[in-house]
């Protein structure tokens, strides 16, 4: 069942978390707090869930290579660090996030820059150190990289969406920002999952197709929530997109539409994965999750 993996998982990842990151007690404590406020405040762990089942769909007796939950945690270490830069006041100013004071909200401005900065780094020294050959260890570090970066990543997406605020952007550069700053990061999830498991060029391939696809899709839905939720179905603040005339599908295409492209996407989605047969299913099954959520 789709409810066991996600329990599941997030237990695998929030135990390898636990122990990989500093403990509250180290030195200097207010680092390492402000760290784990963000890190621990109740995430899905869907990125590094989708890296574990890319790998186990790779994997020949479909179950997890060993250690892939420490490639888990240093791809959540990534997405919790873009969240904290996300909430500052410099960038979307939100006080809640996952239905708790954002980091800066609890440490100040200058602990979440730094509590930010340390998650990215300390990710990276992770990747370092994974249990698989080196040349698979290079290609995941340069695919993360890339997801996270300036040209066509999580970086590049945030400052095109910032610099769409007030404007009207043409389907193009909304669609740019959603793949950049969103699906970036779940497409090199996915891949990273496949590489660590050994996937062939064609395995690899198709894993990215199917993260571009759920990418975008994923994105669209939170579009959405962000104008039929409240704040306290979200974890977050509802309608901070309009407020803040932020470029979204519901604004450019409406609800319906935004929904249906959504759901023409998970379809595209699946086709990708057409590779895998049965091993796939549990990929397919998370990509319904992601358009079908409501926080």
């Amino acid at each position: 069942m789709l409810k066991d993996t996600l329990e599941s998982g997030c237990r695998t990842i929030d135990e390898a978390l636990q122990r990989l990151l500093p403990s509250v007690d180290s030195y200097p404590q207010s680092i390492h707090r402000a760290m784990r406020h963000s890190v621990f405040a109740g995430g899905k762990r869907i990125r590094p869930i989708l890296c574990m089942e890319a790998a186990r769909a790779v994997s020949a007796d479909s179950q997890l290579p060993q250690g892939v939950e420490e490639l888990g945690s240093a791809l959540e270490m990534l997405h919790t660090y873009s969240l904290v830069h996300d909430d500052l006041p410099a960038l979307d100013n939100d006080d809640l996030r996952r239905g708790k004071p954002t980091c800066h909200k609890v440490y100040g401005e200058a602990t979440a820059i730094l509590a930010g900065d340390a998650l990215q780094t300390y990710a990276y020294e992770v990747l370092s150190k994974l249990n698989c050959p080196a040349e698979a260890r290079v290609r995941i570090v340069e695919e993360i990289s890339h997801g996270t970066g300036t040209i066509e990543g999580m970086i590049g997406g945030q400052v095109v969406d910032l610099e769409s605020e007030h404007q009207k952007p043409d389907a193009k550069v909304l669609e740019y920002i959603h793949r950049s700053k969103t699906g970036a990061l779940i497409t090199a999830s996915l891949v990273s999952g496949g590489l660590y498991a050994g996937g062939s060029d064609a395995q690899i391939k198709s894993l990215r197709e199917f993260g571009r696809a759920i990418g975008l899709a994923f994105q669209i839905v939170d579009d959405v929530l962000d104008v039929t939720q409240s704040s306290e179905q979200l974890g977050k603040t509802a309608g901070k997109d309009t407020a803040s005339d932020k470029a979204t599908y519901p604004a450019l295409f409406g609800i319906n539409e935004s929904i249906r492209r959504a759901d023409e996407l998970v379809s595209q989605a699946n086709e990708s994965l057409e590779f895998f047969g049965a091993r796939a299913d549990t990929l397919k099954q998370l990509a319904a999750f992601l358009v079908q959520r409501k926080n």
